[in-house]
């Protein structure tokens, strides 16, 4: 007569245990070692995949990280390059949106006079409207240093600039040009 036996939860990870007791015969012993030699290999040969995946992860890991390494001083000068270009087309959309002023001007023709060696004999060219801006301001003042140099209009003097002819060359002082120059000092 089979007895029944009721659980109050589902086996898990059951196992059929031949009977000790009970020989096996020689086919059952051949297929037990054939599958403890199958399962064997099996573990091996995952055992073998795992450890050939992970050092694939390694090298791969080991590859980004390098590229990153070598990428980063390259991305730093491209970032240092962007900021710089950034901060002079600031600045230059700062300055053009100045209004010129007689003090602009005359600090423009100082700046553009100190690089000449000999100020004998020059010739400071201003846009129009700036050489009648410094003549209005310079009126009723005493006699500058500027008197002793001929002063002229040229269309082709931006605002806010100058150009400084000498007899041994020009000297110039146009906003473009100074943004230009420091355009080229910053690429360099």
């Amino acid at each position: 007569m089979a007895h029944k036996i009721h659980l109050h939860q589902p086996l898990r990870d059951v196992r059929c245990l031949a009977n000790p007791s009970t020989p096996m015969t020689g086919t059952e012993a051949l297929e037990r070692a054939a599958y403890d030699r199958g399962r064997q290999e099996s573990e091996n040969a995952l055992r073998e995949q795992l450890l050939a995946q992970r050092n694939e992860f390694l090298d791969l890991r080991r590859g980004v990280f390098q590229s990153i390494h070598d990428a980063l001083p390259q991305v730093i000068r491209d970032s240092e390059t962007a900021v710089l270009h950034l901060a002079i087309e600031t600045a230059q959309r700062l300055v053009a949106g100045l209004p010129v002023s007689a003090e602009m001007v005359e600090a423009s023709v100082r700046e553009a006079l100190a690089q000449v060696a000999d100020t004998s004999d020059v010739t400071i060219l201003l846009n129009p409207d700036d050489l009648a801006l410094l003549e209005k301001h310079q009126a009723g003042r005493p006699a500058t240093e500027w008197a002793k140099m001929s002063l002229s209009a040229s269309p082709e003097v931006t605002r806010g600039g100058c150009l400084v002819q000498t007899r041994f060359g020009v000297v110039d002082g146009r906003r473009e040009t100074k943004v230009e120059l420091l355009k080229k000092s910053v690429a360099s």
